[in-house]
């Protein structure tokens, strides 16, 4: 099982440097090791008080990820696959970061990731 670390604090802000994630979705080059294999998936949990943007971006090289929370820009609209799990089920993948970065390599792999974004 991968042991997830975080990126330091210099790497997630290299994260912010060039193109957005919503404009050019595809993987790109890690901060941490260099490998063109860092990917990002967005959500937007339905249950939060304000409109909220989660993002999930990892590399799948070295293993590094962070979590973020922000507000959703106003008119983002973008594809979620994992919309179809029920409440509960997406509770249980979420449960554990190794189980779900996996999910979502997964998806990845077999090209339901990454999402599209329209604004």
């Amino acid at each position: 099982m991968t042991a997830w670390s975080s990126f330091s604090g210099d790497e997630v802000a290299a994260l912010t440097q060039g193109p957005s994630f919503f404009a050019d979705p595809g993987e790109r080059d890690c901060p941490s090791c260099g490998q063109r294999r860092l990917r990002a998936y967005f959500t937007a949990p339905e249950n939060a008080r304000r409109p909220t943007l989660v993002s999930y971006v990892w590399c799948t090289a070295c293993d590094k990820f962070v979590g973020t929370r922000a507000k959703h820009p106003e008119g983002l609209i973008f594809s979620d696959p994992l919309d179809t799990l029920t409440t509960s089920e997406r509770r249980e993948l979420e449960r554990s970061v190794t189980g779900f970065l996996t999910h979502l390599d997964t998806l990845w792999d077999t090209g339901t990731l990454p999402q599209t974004f329209t604004a």
